[in-house]
């Protein structure tokens, strides 16, 4: 069967895309939920316009997060916490940590799934750490870790 996405369905297109999905899955699943439309003549002209506003929003998400990453990584984000003599930490600072640090000193705020850390951080010092802020930018940000008075 034929249909018009009205978003974005992960694996098979974003919205104004004209697909062939299984009947089953268009009339049980897609068009119930008010994924997708069925493709009719005046519904293919509605799917251009679809795409044309789908691109627009993506290309100004894209903007403001290329904008955003630029801010993020012009600072060090500075975090304290409890260390032992030798550098290490007692504890760690995860990325829950780090996305509190990061509202608290930039006031954006970013969600901890989006920060990759290879692993929790325990130790002092600067790390690099990555964020996601939309699928085609990422920002490197640099943490300074310093021992809390």
């Amino acid at each position: 069967m034929k249909i018009i996405l009205q978003k974005e369905v992960e694996k098979l297109g974003v919205p104004g895309d004209v697909v062939t999905v299984a009947d089953g899955y268009a009339r049980n699943y897609l068009v119930p939920r008010g994924i997708a439309i069925p493709a009719s003549k005046g519904a293919v002209r509605h799917a251009e316009s679809l795409r044309r506003a789908h691109g627009t929003r993506v290309n100004k998400a894209k903007a403001e997060a290329e904008e955003l990453a630029g801010a993020l990584a012009a600072k060090p984000i500075v975090v304290s916490a409890r260390a032992g003599e030798e550098g290490r930490l007692f504890g760690s600072i995860t990325t829950a940590d780090l996305a509190e640090e990061i509202a608290r000193q930039a006031g954006e705020t970013i969600d901890r799934r989006d920060i990759h850390l290879d692993e929790p951080i325990r130790s002092l010092g600067t790390h690099e750490v990555t964020v996601r802020l939309h699928p085609e930018v990422d920002a490197k940000l640099s943490i300074q870790v310093e021992a809390e008075e």
